[in-house]
C-alpha cells in the first residue's frame, strides 16, 4: 500500500505454547506515520504527524477547522515541495483541485496551498510553532481561544434528526471499510454518514484521530460540499473537545463515537448545539448533547 504501511521484523512470542512455536521470527505491517509540514502561500502554518495519503484533503480539512476558509472555492491549488535535489515540478490532478508534485528529491511532507485570491491568509499569530502530534489535533495551539474560533456555521438550527437505529449501525459500516486498519490495526478512522439513511459518503484513516477528521472534511470542502447539514460524523475512537470543534468548524450537526466523550467535548457541544453521542456499541449508546435529534420509540426517564 505504498507509504500508507511498512514492513518490519518482529519476534511474535506465544506464552504456553510448544518451546519451538513459543518464538518465532516474521515480517509484521505497521502503519505509516511521517511529518507533513503545512504551508499557505509559503509561509509554514503548522506540522502535524500523519500516515500519508489524501494530504491535500488533509490541509484543506485543516483550514476550515482554524476558520481560515470554508467553501470550495476558497482552496485554490496544492503543491507538494520537495527538499534539496528536486528536479521540476509534474503537474497532476486530484479531485476537483490542480495538483502539483515533483520527483527526485521530493519526500512529499511539504505541501504549499494556494488560496483562491481574495481570500485572507492564516493570521500569522495563529502558526502553530511545535509539532501537531497524532494523539492530539490542538497541542500547538497558543490558547484556548485560537482553538474556539467561531464557525461560519450554525449547528444547532439544522433540523436534521437521526434514528437511533441508524446510529447503532455506522461504527460497523465504519469498521467495514478500514482497509489499512485491516493490516495494521494501528489506525484510527473517520466517516461522513447522511443521517436519514445511514449512508457512508467517505472513510479515512490515519494515525491521528484527528487527521481522519481534516481528511473528510477536506474531501467534503474539494466537493463543494460545506455546510454538511444533515449528516452524522462517526469516528472510530473517543470524541475530545477537537473533534467536536472540526465538526462544528464543517456544520456537521451530530458526531457519533464508540468510545467515551471528554467533558470539555461534552460542553463545547451543548454550547454549540451539536448532537454528542458517545459508546455506540451493539444497539445502546449514550446521549450527551442535543438528545431532540435522535428518535426512538420512547424515552424513559431517568
Amino acid at each position: 500500500m505504498g507509504r500508507i504501511t511498512t514492513r518490519t521484523k518482529i519476534v511474535r512470542v506465544v506464552v504456553g505454547a510448544d518451546p519451538d512455536a513459543a518464538m518465532v521470527r516474521r515480517m509484521d505491517t505497521l502503519a505509516a506515520e511521517e511529518p507533513l509540514e503545512i504551508r499557505v502561500g509559503g509561509a509554514p502554518l503548522t506540522v502535524t504527524m500523519r500516515t500519508p495519503g489524501n494530504d491535500v484533503e488533509l490541509a484543506a480539512g485543516f483550514l476550515v477547522s482554524e476558520g481560515v476558509i470554508f467553501r470550495g472555492e476558497q482552496f485554490a491549488s496544492a503543491i507538494h515541495c520537495g527538499g534539496p535535489g528536486t528536479s521540476g515540478p509534474a503537474i497532476g490532478s486530484l479531485g476537483l483541485r490542480t495538483i502539483a508534485g515533483s520527483d527526485g528529491g521530493n519526500t512529499y511532507n511539504v505541501l504549499d496551498v494556494a488560496l483562491a485570491p481574495g481570500t485572507p491568509p492564516p493570521d500569522p499569530a495563529r502558526a502553530r510553532h511545535s509539532y501537531t502530534t497524532s494523539a492530539c489535533g490542538v497541542c500547538g495551539a497558543a490558547s484556548i481561544d485560537q482553538v474556539t474560533t467561531a464557525s461560519a456555521f450554525d449547528v444547532s438550527s439544522d433540523p436534521m434528526r437521526v434514528d437511533a437505529a441508524v446510529l447503532a449501525r455506522l461504527p460497523e459500516a465504519l469498521r467495514a471499510q478500514q482497509a489499512v486498519f485491516d493490516k495494521t490495526g494501528g489506525l484510527h478512522a473517520a466517516a461522513l454518514c447522511d443521517a436519514q439513511t445511514g449512508e457512508v459518503l467517505v472513510v479515512r484513516e490515519d494515525v491521528g484521530r484527528h487527521n481522519a477528521v481534516d481528511k473528510v472534511v477536506g474531501w467534503a470542502l474539494l466537493h463543494d460540499r460545506l455546510p454538511l447539514r444533515g449528516t452524522v460524523l462517526q469516528v472510530s475512537g473517543r470524541a475530545s473537545f477537537e473533534l467536536v470543534q472540526k465538526a462544528v468548524m464543517a456544520g456537521i450537526p451530530a458526531l457519533s463515537a464508540v468510545s467515551a466523550p471528554s467533558s470539555l467535548a461534552v460542553e463545547m457541544a451543548e454550547r454549540s448545539g451539536l448532537t454528542l453521542v458517545g459508546f455506540v456499541r451493539g444497539e445502546s449508546m449514550n446521549v450527551y448533547a442535543r438528545p431532540d435529534r435522535v428518535r426512538t420509540d420512547a424515552l424513559v426517564p431517568a
